[in-house]
């Protein structure tokens, strides 16, 4: 019975409860949203930025003689004291554009000092109670400002407070007096709701902005890895096929050159072992790059400038018009180049396909006498009306981004934009030897730097 757990009545639950919420509130009026810009201050015109305290040196400067006219004339308070109150209400609205709940709390005070003073003064023509039209109209505009930039929490302590205060004063009602308590409370409520909603709905769209800049930059950063992997993958089987005829002329030496000494055998030997042995390096790297389940269409040749003729009669098959300008002595071509520019021009004629449906395209690949290789795709405006290109639109990029890692992987350089016509321009030029190949097809001899040296 003793280790029983004692249930708290309903009774004080309820006060514990009612307690912690006054506390929140009460901490929420008296814990300012941290300090930011005014309102309107992320505005990217000076003007826009501007209105906030144009409207509320507008407010002060029309409020503040009517208030002080109203109270010395129809309520018969003291001109100074008139003068004082009519400050204390209207001044703080210049405040509100940087710090509304702090110029709410001085608004607050002088409204209630004010009801007080026509209590205690003898006012003819006095008819309003506790508050005068001029308050009212301030402390609208207040709540605007309060709505905009405190939280839902500060905003039902305001109006609690509102409430509270003019109940209060209610109480106190010379005889003869309109009440304007009521008008105050619905319209401070009505605006309060309105401006947090405007404010809540602002702040989603620009988190949604946030996010859609950051999704685009993760969808641009897994593109630009998937490609780089492809290429990767690719490679592999270049540098495999290289590095397996290396191996087996290591392994064949000692029969096919006879009189060699034991020390040449040896050597043969080793080139042969660490040949294998980057074999099986690359192999589980590549392992690790097709673990996405796509090792079936990995394993088929990679394809070159012979398949070109096949890619363009494939596009001329899907309703693209294009032609071919293939040099019939392109030369020796390295692999990686050979396999590079292939695909810039397969990237090439699918954006045609993709955002330009229709449109004449030529196909220019030519050698230069300087050892360079140079790939141009050029196509005209889609045949298709309000197309993609005709529109202007930019897409996704992805596929240039391809061309771009391709290009500098050999040391080349790419050239991409849209003409003034209508159509796009791919322009890639690629070294016909890797970057320190020697002409006759070895590779010339690099001198080791410091840092290679000792590793």
């Amino acid at each position: 019975m003793g280790n029983e757990t004692r249930r708290e009545p309903p009774l004080r639950r309820f006060g514990a409860r009612a307690r912690e919420g006054l506390r929140g509130l009460g901490s929420a009026l008296t814990t300012p949203a941290a300090a930011g810009e005014p309102l309107l201050g992320g505005a990217g015109s000076r003007w826009v930025r501007l209105l906030p305290y144009v409207v509320g040196l507008a407010l002060v400067a029309s409020l503040l003689p009517v208030t002080v006219h109203l109270l010395t004339q129809d309520y018969g308070v003291n001109g100074a004291l008139a003068g004082a109150v009519a400050t204390a209400q209207t001044a703080p609205l210049l405040l509100a554009v940087s710090r509304p709940l702090q110029a709410w709390w001085v608004v607050f005070a002088g409204a209630v000092l004010g009801a007080l003073v026509t209590l205690a003064s003898d006012g003819s023509r006095a008819h309003l109670w506790p508050w005068t039209p001029p308050l009212v109209i301030g402390y609208c505009a207040l709540m605007v400002a309060l709505g905009l930039r405190e939280s839902r929490r500060a905003l039902f302590g305001v109006w609690l407070a509102t409430g509270a205060a003019g109940y209060a004063l209610e109480a106190l009602r010379p005889g003869g007096r309109t009440t304007l308590h009521t008008l105050l409370l619905v319209l401070s409520g009505v605006l309060l709701l309105l401006t947090s909603a405007i404010r809540a709905r602002s702040d989603a769209q620009r988190r949604l902005v946030e996010q859609e800049t950051i999704s685009e930059a993760e969808r641009s950063r897994r593109t630009l890895l998937e490609e780089r992997a492809r290429i990767a993958r690719e490679l592999h089987d270049v540098v495999a096929h290289h590095m397996s005829v290396i191996t087996v002329q290591a392994d064949s030496a000692p029969y096919r050159i006879p009189g060699l000494p034991e020390a040449a055998r040896e050597e043969f030997g080793s080139i042969a072992a660490s040949a294998r042995e980057s074999l099986a390096e690359m192999r589980r790297l590549l392992s690790v790059l097709r673990s996405d389940g796509g090792e079936g269409g990995e394993l088929t040749p990679q394809p070159g400038l012979d398949r070109l003729q096949q890619l363009v009669e494939a596009t001329v098959r899907a309703g693209v018009p294009a032609e071919l300008a293939l040099s019939a002595d392109l030369g020796d071509v390295s692999q990686a180049v050979d396999l590079s520019a292939y695909r810039i021009v397969q990237e090439a004629l699918a954006n045609v396909v993709r955002h330009a449906p229709g449109a004449a395209t030529r196909v220019s690949v030519r050698a230069s006498d300087d050892g360079w290789l140079s790939v141009l795709v050029v196509n005209g405006p889609s045949a298709e009306p309000g197309s993609a290109v005709e529109r202007g639109a930019t897409g996704t990029g992805h596929g240039l981004i391809g061309m771009r890692e391709r290009v500098r992987l050999t040391g080349g350089s790419l050239d991409t934009g849209p003409l003034p016509d209508g159509g796009f321009r791919v322009a890639a030029r690629l070294p016909l030897r890797p970057p320190g190949a020697a002409p006759g097809g070895g590779t010339a001899p690099t001198p080791l730097t410091d840092s290679e040296d000792t590793a």
